[in-house]
């Protein structure tokens, strides 16, 4: 039996909706064949497949984060507006291939406000200049008479379009980015591009380029940036084919988490730094069996268990991931398949979709205790080590509450490979006020409900338990991620 003991007055920290992120780079079927495809008979007049569009609505993204990824190293934004069949057509060079570009900016802002979503733009320090950063800025923001603003009116949008979010740079640390760079040269780069940003709009907010969280990169980035910038970005794939190391290793984002931490806190401090960035966990996935080509992964159930780990640990430690962005949202690497006349959600939609929909204001405190396994030294495309993270214990657990404490939300994951876990919760200081509303996702059971063929499914269940004072139990199916919801009451 696992005990899990929840203390709502014990608040980690609030949630952030854009901890509910997404990502959509120019990359394989991604863009153009997936949630833009002109001529389909699923798109709307605009080209967005309008299939995709409400499966994404669902998910409740608060930011979505585009172009890239490695495409923006090398891509011009300009050549994305305008009339689009006058668009050039460009060499990409991240991927291989051609850009049409008729896909670019008035697009995906028109996108994102399809979705209701915030936009988070990639600015291209590659090939790009800051002269051409800073009339990307104006384009999207600038009020009144220039240039820019009025190229924007001329494309159909008078309002400024308000962009908050600007990444300096994508991974210019790897020698597979286009104009990858020392840290050092980094900093010097992105501190003259910060500076000349935040005066042309003061209330844009930057996102400094990171690595993994415990590299001697990001220790360089955050002392030279720290200052100037409101996220620190962090970049994080797992995977194998072996069971447990799959499942357990999205908690090396935990210790990612905790370094960076550590190195943003001591800038911080050295540096006088009133308010410090935050973390943006702008890539994370589970992705190991496609690393070339379009990336069309397919993914089993224990991948969405690893997803729902993730999401917990950001859950977990809401009070420095302030975003997070899976990487990325259609038919590359992504929750979402189509084909041209059908769309299908892969295993790992549902803990994002379940974790999006229940989540509420603020982080709890839960303390679980109960069987635990020892994490092998099992293979893997990615070099994390987490056995000395572990012992874990076979249910993962993170909870949110109401601002008043009336409502709680728990996201359990049982990642017992072949036995159910009987759990007993116990609230701390109130009391259950209702039955518990229950919904747990497992692999599918057949194959006979699949849409396409080539993409599992999963199965949902939905009912309710009875709750008895401040206790709670249930028995959560193996290999299962399950939302509990409840109102409560002074205990």
């Amino acid at each position: 039996m696992t005990r899990i003991v929840v203390d709502p007055a014990r608040q980690i920290g609030s949630v952030d909706r854009n901890v509910f992120g997404g990502f959509v780079e120019h990359l394989g079927r991604c863009i153009y064949g997936g949630l833009y495809d002109e001529g389909s008979a699923l798109a709307d007049d605009r080209g967005f497949r309008t299939d995709v569009l409400a499966m994404l609505r669902e998910l409740r993204m608060g930011v979505l984060r585009w172009p890239g990824g490695n495409f923006v190293s090398n891509y011009h934004w300009a050549d994305g507006i305008g009339p689009r069949d006058a668009r050039p057509r460009r060499p990409e060079l991240a991927w291989g291939g051609e850009e049409s570009n008729r896909f670019g900016t008035d697009e995906f802002l028109a996108y994102c406000a399809e979705l209701g979503t915030e936009p988070y733009v990639c600015l291209n320090m590659g090939t790009g200049t800051l002269e051409e950063a800073l009339a990307w800025v104006e384009y999207c923001n600038r009020a009144g008479d220039t240039a820019w603003a009025r190229r924007r009116a001329e494309n159909g949008h008078p309002e400024p379009y308000r962009v908050r979010y600007w990444g300096l740079g994508n991974e210019m640390y790897g020698d597979w980015q286009v104009g990858a760079v020392s840290a050092e040269e980094y900093v010097r780069t992105a501190t003259r591009w910060a500076r000349a940003i935040k005066m042309l709009d003061p209330e844009a907010k930057l996102i400094s380029c990171g690595m993994n969280g415990w590299n001697e990169w990001d220790r360089v980035v955050i002392d030279g940036m720290a200052s100037m910038v409101d996220y620190h970005s962090l970049h994080i794939y797992t995977g194998s084919d072996d069971y447990w190391t799959n499942v357990l290793q999205p908690h090396q984002a935990e210790r990612a988490i905790r370094c960076a931490r550590a190195l943003i806190e001591r800038a911080a401090y050295v540096k006088k730094i009133d308010t410090p960035p935050r973390i943006a966990y702008d890539e994370w996935n589970v992705w190991y069996r496609e690393p070339v080509g379009a990336l069309e992964e397919r993914y089993n159930f224990p991948d969405a268990l690893a997803v729902a780990t993730y999401l917990n640990i950001f859950i977990r430690n809401c009070d420095w991931v302030t975003m997070a962005n899976l990487a990325q949202m259609v038919n590359a690497i992504a929750p979402v398949v189509t084909s041209p006349d059908a769309i299908a959600a892969q295993p790992i939609y549902y803990p994002m979709l379940m974790h999006a929909r229940a989540a509420l204001d603020v982080a709890v405190d839960v303390h679980v205790t109960g069987p635990v396994v020892n994490p092998p030294r099992g293979p893997s495309r990615w070099p994390h080590r987490v056995t000395d993270l572990g012992p874990f214990t076979l249910v993962d657990a993170a909870a949110t509450a109401s601002a008043d404490r009336g409502k709680l939300a728990l996201t359990l994951v049982n990642r017992s490979q072949d036995e159910p876990e009987t759990v007993e919760i116990v609230l701390r200081d109130l009391a259950f006020g209702s039955d518990a509303q229950i919904a747990a996702v497992t692999a599918e059971r057949g194959r006979q409900a699949r849409v396409l063929p080539d993409v599992e499914g999963a199965h949902l269940d939905e009912g309710s338990e009875t709750t008895k004072g401040a206790m709670l139990t249930l028995t959560l199916p193996p290999q299962s991620f399950t939302v509990i919801e409840a109102a409560t009451t002074g205990g």
